[in-house]
């Protein structure tokens, strides 16, 4: 089955859950799985990631390194640091900072702490910071999940 048509029945699956008129299709037996995945091209590299994991699995994993990342997300800062270095690749602390609007490099290293601790970002031997590739692709689906949970996604 192709991701195209994997993704749009787990949209389908979504909205029976939320009551939207879409038809709903049966769970499978045994509590299912889920996965996402994709191949991007930005800034300055490419990624390709895919996971497929049962509720379970997914569910059972410690819940602390997660929340570390969900965490370094909730910032209006750090997802423009984040969107930055999608759109431009690596960069250099200055132009992170005015990127982001901020007055202070104490500011962005706050930020940049946060993001880095939690292995959403690296920084190269040049000093430059870059968003990990094994993180992009997971990066982009938890901020379009977020959108499709806060209404963003439906038209």
């Amino acid at each position: 089955m192709d991701l195209v048509q994997r993704l749009a029945e787990l949209e389908q699956r979504v909205a029976a859950l939320e009551g939207d008129e879409r038809e709903a299709l049966p769970l499978p037996e045994g509590g299912g799985a889920f996965g996402y995945g994709g191949q991007v091209s930005v800034g300055d590299g490419r990624a390709s990631w895919r996971i497929d994991v049962t509720p379970e699995r997914a569910l059972s994993l410690p819940d602390r390194p997660r929340i570390e990342v969900l965490a370094a997300l909730a910032h209006p800062v750090r997802v423009q640091l984040v969107r930055t270095l999608l759109a431009r690749g690596g960069q250099p602390a200055t132009a992170l900072q005015e990127a982001a609007g901020l007055g202070s490099t104490g500011q962005l290293y706050h930020h940049l702490k946060a993001l880095t601790a939690s292995g959403v970002v690296e920084q190269d031997k040049r000093g430059s910071y870059r968003l990990r590739q094994a993180a992009t692709v997971p990066v982009l689906v938890l901020l379009t999940a977020a959108s499709d949970v806060a209404g963003q996604l439906r038209s």
